[in-house]
């Protein structure tokens, strides 16, 4: 049975009428004149087709149907003001299971690290990570929210960037000592160095190597014989001395490896760059 919504708002003006003792308290508890009391129970009444009170000039008193109606209805009105108390102070407050759709080289590195902070922060907050190299349908896997490196994708989706991070190019000293240091990106391509190539998951072609000094950018045909999909393995390959790769760090990530950046400082956007994403 539909129920009238106008009957809340008579509830609550009644429960203060009770409460009160009288009309005059009442109104002044609720910021309402006497008459417009008088006109909010009368209402009531006539929704429930009952006399709930009987009034005198003096006093006020329930009727047979009032105290009924007080000792079923007014319980529950109360209940529902609670929940809905409750309801508003949960709201303001992070609670319950999150569920993340993560990257593995973003949950490694960064994300994994700031985890400990995080649950110390929200107690009442359960982390489930699902690390993987694609987005999935975030709505039918029941995933509230996605951490992707890169531009996002045309979709419905909300996208929030959550931070920008520094790609430097970089090899080890012994790669150095065997094959030189450019002096400039363009000489990667001139001088056909190794360079080792991550797949990006969503062209599943490597990641182009850009270079940025200011608005300008610079892009070189690098080439390499190897290719991977995994930044802890793309890492361990440079440090071994192997290939030019190209790393993203954050805070904290740089000092891991023992690498050195070749790239040459200079006003010239064709000698000098980096690709911050």
């Amino acid at each position: 049975m539909a129920v009238d919504s106008r009957l809340f708002s008579g509830l609550g003006v009644f429960a203060a009428v009770l409460e009160a003792g009288n009309f005059v308290r009442a109104g002044e508890a609720l910021g309402l004149t006497q008459s417009a009391v008088s006109r909010s129970v009368q209402r009531l009444e006539e929704r429930l087709g009952v006399r709930l009170l009987e009034r005198t000039s003096k006093t006020i008193r329930l009727t047979e149907d009032g105290e009924r109606f007080c000792a079923e209805a007014l319980p529950l009105f109360s209940q529902l003001g609670e929940v809905a108390e409750g309801m508003v102070k949960a709201a303001g407050k992070a609670r319950g299971r999150l569920r993340i759709n993560v990257e593995s080289s973003f949950a490694r590195l960064f994300l994994a690290p700031r985890l400990g902070a995080f649950l110390k922060a929200y107690p009442e907050v359960r982390l489930e990570l699902l690390v993987r190299e694609r987005l999935g349908d975030l709505v039918a896997e029941g995933i509230d929210a996605a951490i992707l490196f890169g531009e996002p994708v045309p979709s419905a989706l909300i996208a929030r960037r959550l931070l920008q991070v520094h790609i430097l190019t970089c090899a080890s000293p012994d790669y150095l000592a065997r094959c030189g240091r450019p002096r400039k990106p363009a000489d990667l391509e001139a001088e056909k160095h190794e360079c080792l190539l991550f797949r990006d998951p969503a062209t599943a072609k490597p990641f182009p190597w850009e270079f940025h000094r200011g608005r300008k950018r610079l892009s070189v045909n690098v080439t390499g014989r190897v290719i991977v999909n995994d930044a802890l393995t793309y890492v361990a390959l440079c440090v071994a001395g192997s290939r030019f790769p190209r790393l993203f760090f954050g805070s904290g990530t740089a000092a891991a490896f023992r690498l050195n950046s070749p790239e040459a400082r200079s006003d010239d956007p064709a000698a000098a760059g980096t690709d911050d994403r």
